[in-house]
C-alpha cells in the first residue's frame, strides 16, 4: 500500500479523497494554484505545493508541475479527482513512465473511453446498445446541417472530448444545428483543447441513468448498481440518486451486465462510470463512459456501503476485489443535491465571493453527508466551477429520503454569495419529483420561463407569519431594555401587529412567554418556542410541539424568511403604523435600459459591437466568461451602441455597465 499520495486537484473533490487516504493511515499532498492558497484542501493535506497562478492550464492542468510536485514530496501515486486532468491519457502514461501510479485505469483504458467516437464503435463491437449517429468528425457547419438533416432533427451535438456539460447542444432545425456546431467546437477546444464534433440522435422524455463499475488486475468486474441523474439543467446534472425509481429488476441486471461487458472490453482497473440514456419504455443506450471518479459516487457509496474511493487506491496498488457480483448489496434509498455559487433567481448566474457565513447541516452517519471543499470565512474564486459542497442524505425508502433530504436543506446556511439551495427545496418538493416521472427535460418544462420566488408559495403563510410576529416581538422586548430611555418616552411593546407578506396581510397578537411567544393569528394560536439568538440566521425550535427550522434575516426594517424551499419578505408594524405606510408614495428604481449591465462577476471574453452599430433584439452583444463557462449577452431590443464602457479582457463586477445606447 502507498505511503503518500498527491491529490490533482482542488475544492470538494480534493478533500474528499484526503478523508478517505487519512483513514487508511496514507499521507496526502495537495497541490493548488495562487488563488486556492487558503483553501480547505489545501489545509486538510498533510503537505502542499503551489503549481502556478490562478488559471487552470497555468496550475491544475500543468502535467508537468503536478509531476514535479510528486518527485518534490516523494509521492507514490496521484488520485486526480474528477475534471481537470482525471480522464487525461497523457498525463496517465507520462506519471506511468515518471514510474508514479495513477490511482484511476491504465492510460489505454482512457483513450478507448475518452474518445466519445472511438467508444461508441468500441461499445457496437462489444454488443452494447448505441444510439443511431454519424461518429465520424465533422469538418463545418454546413456538413453538421447535412448529417443532422440524415440523423433526423432533433439531434444532440457533441464534442468527443467533451463532459460535464461543456461542448454539448440539441438542435431542433437547421440553424440550431449551425449555431450548435459553432458553439460546441469553440467550447470544446477552450475546455478540452480538442475541437472534434459528432452528432447522434436525441432520444425524447429520456432519462439519464448510470451503471458505476469497479474493476481490479485479477481479471474482476462488478457493477454497483445505478445511479437515476435526469435531473439536469443546461446538460449539468442538479439531483442524484440511488437506485433509480424507473428500472425494474430485469432492466437493472441488463444494463449492470452491458457496462461490465464494455469495461472487460477495455481491460478497465479502477472505478468507472457507463452512462446510458433511456427511453420511457426502458430501453437503454451507451452514451459514453467516464474513466474516472463521478461527482455523485457518495449515492452509490450510501446504498452499497463500500467506499469507491478506497477501493480506486486499493487497486491501483494491486489489491484484488474481495467480493463478487452477488455480494454487492442495495440497502435503502440515496439522494444528493449538488450545492452551487449561483443564483436562480437571476437565470442561475455564477455568484463569486466571501462565504460570510457557511453552515451545513449537521451531518449523521449513513443518513447526512456534506463533502465540501469550502468554510466560512474562505472565497470562492471565479476560476473554476461553482460547486460548494454535495449534500447527501440515505434513508430506508425514497420517501423517506425526499423528506430527510427537504428537511437538510431548509438547514443549510450559505450568506454572501448567491446559492442554489432554495431552487434545489423546490426541486425535491415537487409533486412529480415525488412521483419519479424524471426525464432531462424535467426543469426546463417544469420552469420555462426560469425559476423565481413566486414558483414556490407557502405552505403556509400563517405560520411564516407567526415566525415573523414571534421575532419581532423579540426585538421589541430587547429595545424595551435598553437602559437610559428618557422618561416619558420609552419604548412601549404592545401585542397587536400587522404582519405583511407579499400579497397577502395577517393580523397577529403577540405574547412572549417563558422560552418563545404565543402568536394568536384568525383565532388559532401558535407556540413558538425557540433558542434563537440575535444575529443567528438559522431558528430552530417547535410550533405547537412540531419541530421546525427556518432561516431569519432583518435587512433594513424587513425581516427576510426562508423555509422549505419558499424565500419571502415580510413587515411587522403596529396596526396604526402599517395604515400609515400605505400611504407612503412609492420611490420607483432608477433607469437602467439604456446601459448593459454584467449580470455576473467574470472576465469580458469578447465585445462584438462597435460605436455606433445597430443591433437588431436577440443579436450577440458581449461574452461573459465566468466559472469555465462562456455566457453570450443578446439584445432584448433593438438598439444602437453608443459607448462602449469596458474592454476586452476585463474583469467585471455585477451590474457593471458594460455598453451604453442611444
Amino acid at each position: 500500500m502507498f505511503t503518500k499520495i498527491l491529490i490533482a486537484n482542488r475544492g470538494e473533490i480534493a478533500c474528499r479523497v484526503i478523508k478517505t487516504a487519512r483513514r487508511m493511515g496514507i499521507a496526502t499532498v495537495a497541490v493548488f494554484s495562487e488563488a486556492d492558497r487558503d483553501a480547505r484542501h489545501v489545509m486538510l493535506a498533510d503537505e502542499a505545493v503551489c503549481i502556478g497562478p490562478p488559471p487552470s492550464r497555468e496550475s491544475y492542468l500543468a502535467k508537468d508541475k503536478i509531476i514535479a510536485a510528486c518527485r518534490a514530496t516523494g509521492a507514490q501515486a496521484v488520485h486526480p479527482g474528477y475534471g481537470f486532468l482525471s480522464e487525461n491519457e497523457a498525463f496517465a502514461r507520462e506519471l506511468e513512465a515518471a514510474g508514479i501510479v495513477f490511482i484511476g485505469p491504465k492510460h489505454a483504458s482512457i483513450a478507448a473511453m475518452g474518445d466519445k467516437i472511438a467508444s461508441k464503435r468500441l461499445a457496437m463491437k462489444a454488443n452494447v446498445s448505441t444510439i443511431p449517429g454519424y461518429t465520424d468528425v465533422i469538418v463545418d457547419g454546413d456538413e453538421a446541417v447535412r448529417i443532422a438533416r440524415g440523423v433526423g432533427y432533433p439531434v444532440m451535438i457533441k464534442a468527443s472530448a467533451g463532459g460535464g456539460g461543456k461542448g454539448l447542444r440539441v438542435a431542433h432545425d437547421d440553424r440550431e444545428a449551425r449555431e450548435g456546431f459553432a458553439a460546441c467546437r469553440a467550447e470544446a477546444k477552450a475546455s478540452f483543447g480538442d475541437d472534434r464534433i459528432f452528432i447522434e440522435k436525441y432520444i425524447e422524455e429520456p432519462r439519464h441513468i448510470e451503471i458505476q463499475v469497479l474493476g481490479d488486475a485479477h481479471g474482476n468486474l462488478v457493477y454497483l448498481w445505478e445511479r437515476e441523474c435526469s435531473i439536469q439543467r443546461r446538460h449539468q446534472k442538479v439531483i442524484e440518486e440511488a437506485p433509480s425509481p424507473f428500472l425494474d429488476d430485469a432492466t437493472r441486471r441488463a444494463m449492470g451486465e452491458q457496462a461490465v461487458a464494455l469495461a472487460r472490453a477495455v481491460d478497465y482497473q479502477s472505478a468507472g462510470t457507463v452512462e446510458f440514456v433511456v427511453g420511457r419504455d426502458r430501453s437503454f443506450y451507451f452514451l459514453e463512459m467516464n474513466t474516472r471518479l463521478q461527482v455523485e459516487h457518495p449515492v452509490t457509496e450510501m446504498i452499497t456501503g463500500l467506499d469507491v474511493v478506497e477501493w480506486m487506491i486499493r487497486v491501483a496498488a494491486g489489491e484484488k476485489l474481495p467480493f463478487a457480483q452477488a455480494d454487492i448489496k442495495l440497502d435503502g434509498w440515496a439522494i444528493e443535491c449538488r450545492i452551487n455559487a449561483e443564483d436562480p433567481l437571476r437565470g442561475f448566474l455564477p455568484s463569486v465571493g466571501r462565504l460570510v457565513r457557511y453552515r451545513p447541516p449537521e451531518e449523521v452517519p449513513g443518513l447526512v453527508r456534506v463533502d465540501t471543499g469550502v468554510y466560512e470565512g474562505g472565497e470562492i474564486p471565479m476560476h473554476y466551477d461553482s460547486m460548494i459542497a454535495k449534500l447527501v442524505v440515505h434513508a430506508a425508502s425514497r420517501g423517506e429520503a425526499i423528506t430527510r433530504m427537504a428537511e437538510a436543506l431548509n438547514a443549510f446556511v450559505i450568506r454572501g454569495i448567491a446559492s442554489n439551495i432554495v431552487f434545489q427545496s423546490a426541486l425535491v418538493r415537487h409533486p412529480r419529483f415525488a412521483k419519479g416521472r424524471l426525464t432531462t427535460a424535467f426543469i426546463a418544462e417544469e420552469y420555462p420561463h426560469g425559476f423565481h420566488s413566486e414558483d414556490v408559495p407557502p405552505d403556509n403563510p400563517a405560520f411564516l407569519a407567526a415566525i415573523g410576529a414571534a421575532v419581532h416581538r423579540a426585538y421589541r422586548d430587547r429595545a424595551a431594555r435598553i437602559v437610559g430611555q428618557v422618561p416619558g418616552h420609552e419604548i412601549h411593546i404592545g401585542v397587536d401587529y400587522l404582519v405583511m407578506l407579499p400579497d397577502m396581510e395577517f393580523a397577529a397578537t403577540a405574547i412572549a412567554v417563558p422560552g418563545g411567544c404565543d402568536v394568536r393569528i384568525g383565532g388559532e394560536t401558535y407556540a413558538i418556542r425557540h433558542a434563537w439568538r440575535f444575529g443567528d440566521v438559522l431558528m430552530t425550535g417547535t410550533c405547537n410541539g412540531v419541530p421546525y427550522a427556518v432561516q431569519v434575516e432583518r435587512p433594513s426594517l424587513r425581516y427576510r424568511l426562508t423555509h422549505m424551499g419558499t424565500q419571502l419578505e415580510l413587515q411587522v408594524l403596529p396596526r396604526r403604523a402599517a395604515e400609515l405606510l400605505k400611504t407612503m408614495p412609492h420611490k420607483a428604481p432608477a433607469d437602467t435600459s439604456r446601459f448593459l449591465l454584467s449580470p455576473m462577476p467574470g472576465l469580458l471574453a469578447e465585445v462584438a459591437v462597435k460605436v455606433g452599430q445597430e443591433i437588431k433584439a436577440g443579436e450577440r452583444l458581449v461574452v461573459i466568461e465566468a466559472m469555465k463557462m462562456q455566457n453570450v449577452i443578446v439584445a432584448e431590443r433593438d438598439v444602437v451602441v453608443a459607448e462602449l464602457l469596458a474592454q476586452e479582457g476585463e474583469s467585471l463586477a455585477v451590474d457593471q455597465a458594460v455598453l451604453r445606447f442611444q
